[in-house]
């Protein structure tokens, strides 16, 4: 069920405004060493099963990183624009279940020192995260 679902996620954001942005770098729990800027990651923060009768709920909290060393918030803003229009209350189709929703969560951005090549640079990291429930 999860790979399923990952599936889906990456299968959505294939061809999307937000992958042309990030010229295809959309990873899944982390990114590779020296990855260029700017990147998306993300993961699943908690899966929790819910039994009612005879289905299986998934709520999962999914989490999409994105990371930007552009000195503007330009960037990382359009970033996150594009990812809300492409995930905000989404439909996804997931082999073998059913996506009951996927609602936006909470926004935690954050500023970060990352050593680059050419030196010590400031990252912008937004953290958006996803209410997430599947049913089989």
């Amino acid at each position: 069920m999860i790979d399923d679902l990952l599936t889906a996620v990456m299968t959505k954001t294939s061809g999307s405004t937000l992958s042309g942005d990030l010229a295809g770098r959309i990873f899944l729990d982390e990114a590779p060493e020296g990855a260029e800027f700017p990147y998306c990651v993300f993961r699943i923060v908690s899966d929790v099963p819910e039994y009612p009768s005879n289905h299986t709920l998934e709520d999962l909290l999914l989490q999409f990183s994105l990371y930007s060393i552009s000195a503007s918030a330009v960037e990382i803003g359009d970033l996150l624009t594009h990812l809300r229009s492409l995930f905000d209350d989404c439909s996804l189709t997931i082999s073998g279940n059913t996506l009951v929703y996927f609602i936006r969560g909470n926004l935690t951005p954050m500023v970060e020192d990352i050593t680059t090549p050419a030196g010590t640079a400031s990252c912008k990291h937004w953290a958006q995260e996803y209410s997430v429930m599947t049913t089989n």
